[in-house]
């Protein structure tokens, strides 16, 4: 591992152990964010990687960490679920808590922006939240193995690919999607709100940005990633979105946190 990383573990909802890495700033951290990755994507997914580094750069420690049966992380991720995903941000906020400072500002890319949107009532020291990519609907996700919906239904899982990996999913993960409310949770978020969404964007749709913002209460921002594709693939793209962020929660977060201008 890198300088300027620590490895974290932490025990999941499932009693699995969860497996993160902590990005630090050259100098003592101003302020401490959590962030959760895109579905399947992992804490070493590009984007997430990416972001979190630069966010460095301005002087936040992040910690990026695996969800239940990816990357690092035990457990088997047909066990999990979007609710066992909030509950496991709550825990990660809770490991910073104990052992470094709680999050100020939590951030999430595609599904992981819905999970922090639904977990942030649970995080009393968060301060700001942030959404890259993020459906308005958890159950948005289910197009992306929309094939198997029907096996996955009748036989009660199925193995599906995604982003070129074999996944199982059971049917208790469709029905825990189609019970949330995340509206109800982004209406009573009571935290500054940064939703970033791209056009261009072809697995979720910037509809669903309109979606979180008319149901977030002020203050609520919107910024359009031009040019940006769902998963950030660009490393330009990637820092842009950490200017913006850094930019933005800037008065939300310690007072010492003054980020440098390049």
């Amino acid at each position: 591992m890198r300088t300027g990383q620590r490895q974290v573990t932490f025990t999941g909802t499932g009693g699995e152990t969860l497996v993160g890495t902590l990005d630090l700033p050259p100098k003592e951290p101003e302020a401490y964010a959590l962030f959760a990755h895109c579905f399947t994507g992992g804490k070493n997914n590009q984007a997430t990687r990416r972001v979190s580094r630069a966010l460095t750069d301005r002087g936040l420690a992040v910690l990026r960490f695996d969800f239940t049966g990816i990357g690092d992380s035990g457990g088997d991720f047909a066990n999990a679920t979007f609710s066992s995903n909030v509950a496991d941000i709550v825990r990660a906020a809770a490991h910073l808590r104990d052992n470094f400072t709680a999050p100020s500002l939590i951030i999430g890319h595609s599904l992981g922006g819905a999970a922090v949107l639904a977990a942030a009532g649970e995080i009393p020291e968060v301060r700001a939240v942030v959404t890259v990519g993020a459906p308005s609907d958890p159950a948005h996700v289910a197009h992306l193995f929309e094939h198997a919906l029907t096996d996955i239904e009748h036989a009660g899982e199925a193995e599906v690919s995604l982003g070129g990996k074999w996944f199982r999913i059971r049917r208790e993960f469709l029905e825990d999607l189609r019970e949330q409310r995340l509206a109800d949770h982004i209406a009573r978020l009571d935290r500054p709100l940064l939703i970033l969404h791209s056009p261009d964007d072809d697995i979720v749709d910037i509809t669903n940005a309109a979606g979180i913002y008319t149901a977030a209460r002020h203050p609520k921002s919107f910024i359009s990633l031009d040019g940006a594709n769902h998963l950030l693939t660009s490393p330009l793209h990637a820092k842009r979105v950490a200017q913006l962020i850094a930019a933005w929660a800037d008065p939300y977060l310690p007072e010492s946190f003054t980020p440098e201008i390049d």
